[in-house]
């Protein structure tokens, strides 16, 4: 796609809603500088100066002011979509904001200004090289950010720390493919060749560094998404008690009345800038009480979606042959916690008993009395593979992990042709490209453009 020959765009660039600034958003595409200048006039009575505040008014179609406020004119390419761009920042009301914004549709329809869709500014950024894909992103990231921490790693993705690691690991990978392509023209030198330009080592030290990568990336992947941490267990083993303390407010309800719980009850709190979902859910229990019914099912399709299950038990009475029957339903290879609650009732200090070979891990506490509850926050880190204190990491998607994963198995492949049978160069060198490949499509060097429309469209309207 050809820069600059897209159609005009407008949008509010501001969240909806009513605030002290609103941003109306024009980047002009293949309309350029004489789009701009018409716009300037329409609205503005004049031409502005390049990336000069103007305050002045915004005029209807008769002359008359709609609003006052600030006008920008960003020539491309030094624009946030690298095409020529305007800006007109005026008071935040929803009324004001959809006049401006229709005033600019309507000045601009001569030259085909139309609404723009979900993301389509950032996408335009992508397209014309302003950003990679990996940084237009982060600027999505950025936004949804719900933790200071999340938005601290968001905010190295888009500065392009996580792309810099990537474009590192290509470019390492393109002179080991120079290396060993170069080779198959001469086949009787090959393996003195490779041997003396240490190609095994080269590979060696590509798969230790794309290792760290993955593992930041899990860890900003973390950051982003966070865990559902469920709450199972039989009714009244004191579920919502240790919602309420994780939480630190009362959250759920909470009675010595069995099957008090109904329906779930959830709650995100943080730990070490880390989201956990904590999910309360109804006693699991065979019960003819339609309504606890419902809940009971509920709880079982929470648990099928867990990233973590914590199996609460009273400390008094340990694991009990319906709590058996309970831990037997789990779904196989999620993480799950035997949390045995109530110890304050039994003189038991809190603590975490070391797992046996198939069984999970067991942790003493008190809910209650707030007693353990930092061991489980302890737990549940070491669970999700956080390392405190580890400024490196930048925020990933699952897409990017995908990719990740994928380069990481093709050089796997690549270094078992080489180890097994050093003349297989041909499936050596395939295994290589199909590896960069994979690499070049968390930056967009080479992206499916039906992926391209599906990352964008999650965008807000005005970025």
């Amino acid at each position: 796609m050809a820069p600059f020959n897209e159609p005009p765009i407008a949008a509010i660039a501001t969240a909806p809603g009513r605030g002290g600034i609103g941003v109306v958003r024009v980047s002009l595409g293949r309309a350029g500088s004489a789009g701009a200048e018409a716009l300037m006039h329409a609205l503005c009575g004049r031409l502005l100066s390049p990336r000069h505040a103007s305050f002045l008014p915004f005029l209807d179609a008769q002359g008359t002011p709609l609003d006052q406020g600030i006008a920008l004119y960003f020539p491309g390419p030094n624009s946030y979509t690298g095409e020529d761009v305007l800006e007109f920042q005026g008071h935040g009301g929803p009324v004001v904001m959809q006049l401006l914004l229709q005033r600019c549709l309507d000045a601009g329809a001569g030259f085909g200004v139309r609404l723009a869709e979900p993301g389509e500014f950032t996408r335009r950024a992508f397209l014309n090289d302003k950003l990679d894909l990996a940084q237009a992103e982060a600027v999505a990231d950025l936004i949804e950010a719900s933790t200071e921490a999340a938005a601290r790693s968001a905010s190295r993705s888009l500065d392009g720390i996580f792309s810099r690691e990537i474009h590192a690991l290509v470019d390492a990978l393109i002179q080991l493919r120079m290396l060993v392509e170069a080779t198959l023209d001469f086949p009787e030198e090959e393996i003195d060749f490779l041997q003396r330009a240490d190609a095994l080592g080269q590979l060696a030290r590509i798969q230790e560094k794309l290792a760290q990568v993955l593992a930041d990336a899990r860890q900003g992947a973390l950051l982003r998404e966070g865990l559902n941490v469920v709450l199972a267990g039989q009714p009244n083993v004191g579920k919502s008690s240790l919602l309420n303390a994780l939480a630190g407010a009362e959250l759920a309800i909470v009675t010595p009345i069995a099957g008090t719980t109904r329906d779930k009850v959830q709650q995100t709190i943080q730990i070490e800038g880390i989201p956990l979902h904590i999910i309360d859910t109804a006693g699991l229990r065979e019960t003819q009480d339609e309504v606890e019914q419902i809940g009971v099912a509920r709880s079982w399709h929470e648990i099928e979606k867990a990233d973590v299950i914590l199996h609460l038990l009273d400390a008094r009475e340990g694991m009990t042959p319906a709590d058996a029957e309970i831990a037997a339903r789990f779904p196989a290879g999620i993480p799950v916690v035997r949390v045995l609650n109530k110890t304050d009732l039994t003189g038991q200090a809190p603590g975490v008993a070391a797992a046996d070979a198939g069984t999970p891990l067991s942790l003493h506490l008190s809910a209650k009395a707030g007693q353990g509850i930092d061991l489980l926050r302890a737990e549940l880190l070491k669970i999700a593979g956080w390392q405190a204190g580890h400024e490196s990491v930048f925020l990933a998607r699952e897409r990017h992990l995908t990719a990740l994963r994928q380069a990481r198995e093709h050089l796997a492949v690549a270094a078992a042709h080489a180890a097994q049978n050093a003349q297989a160069l041909d499936l050596f060198a395939e295994e290589l490209r199909l590896a960069q490949e994979q690499l070049n499509s968390i930056t967009g060097e080479f992206t499916p453009d039906d992926l391209l429309g599906v990352i964008f469209s999650r965008f807000c309207i005005g970025k």
